[in-house]
């Protein structure tokens, strides 16, 4: 009689960590349409459409990614009135790096395919978008990409039977989104490889209250680094200014957060290692702690 080996157990592996991913502040500059393309009826003082369209759509993608804190720029004026207005006191937020960028390409077209029976019409749009980002500090443009992208309707008919290919607006939409979308992961891959930092608000003793929290990713058990700044030299060389690199002094880990927003929000941390020179808070930053 045969003797069965019992079955094999196959145990999964278990999931990997997910990344932190700590938000970056970004706001979205000057965007324009650089191209023909309804600008023709546009008077100087005017904002051109497409321009708008484009840098809203990108804002919203942005947005919808869940990995940035995207700001206000191109109507910051009307903030500031809307401030004023209603008594309250304006705390414009500087950002890590700004999005500037222009549509370079687009246009229209229709195609079309006759035969005996039948008669095929097809509308594309192509869209074509620059993408550039500055760097606040300096500015000095540190990335450029660009994205194509394109929509299509078809319609056709056969034997005098079947719809025809009327205008749709729509499809200026679809092509700009499709550029968008072809430049998108790449815009947020670069701005994600920017250093994430923030402010100390306040000491008091071995807790040290800091800005941002779950908003900005941060939650109870992570680690952070106080970092001195190395100092600032100007290179005789390039007439830039260079960032020595800084010295970490001691390091902390989030206990908890208050707030309500994204906009209010901090977190209380215990200093697990190293020293805080007392007043002297102005002078240090955090960021994220680097694995052992």
């Amino acid at each position: 009689m045969a003797v069965q080996s019992p079955p094999a157990v196959v145990t999964a592996a278990p999931p990997l960590p997910a990344a932190k991913i700590y938000k970056r502040k970004i706001a979205i500059g000057r965007f324009t349409n650089e191209t023909r393309y309804g600008r023709a009826l546009l008077t100087g003082d005017q904002v051109d459409p497409l321009g708008r369209q484009t840098s809203d759509m990108l804002s919203a993608r942005l947005v919808e990614s869940g990995r940035f804190l995207v700001f206000e720029r191109p109507d910051l004026n009307l903030v500031r009135t809307e401030q004023a207005i209603s008594g309250v006191a304006g705390n414009i937020v500087g950002v890590d790096a700004i999005i500037v960028g222009s549509l370079t390409e687009f246009g229209r077209e229709i195609e079309g395919q006759s035969g005996f029976f039948s008669n095929t019409k097809t509308q594309v749009a192509r869209a074509k978008v620059e993408i550039r980002l500055v760097d606040v500090k300096t500015g000095r443009v540190f990335f450029s990409a660009s994205g194509s992208g394109q929509a299509t309707i078809e319609a056709g008919t056969v034997l005098g039977f079947g719809n025809q290919a009327a205008y749709d607006s729509t499809l200026n939409d679809r092509a700009i989104g499709a550029a968008i979308s072809d430049v998108l992961s790449t815009i947020i891959a670069k701005l994600e490889e920017r250093p994430w930092r923030t402010d100390i608000l306040k000491i008091d003793g071995d807790k040290i209250y800091i800005t941002g929290g779950p908003h900005q990713g941060l939650k109870p058990g992570d680690h952070l680094a106080i970092m001195q700044p190395g100092g600032t030299v100007r290179s005789a060389q390039s007439g830039l200014d260079i960032d020595l690199p800084p010295t970490q002094i001691a390091e902390m880990v989030v206990e908890s957060s208050f707030g309500q927003s994204e906009t209010d929000e901090g977190s209380i941390c215990r200093l697990v290692s190293g020293h805080i020179p007392a007043g002297a808070k102005s002078n240090f930053y955090v960021a994220a702690a680097v694995a052992p």
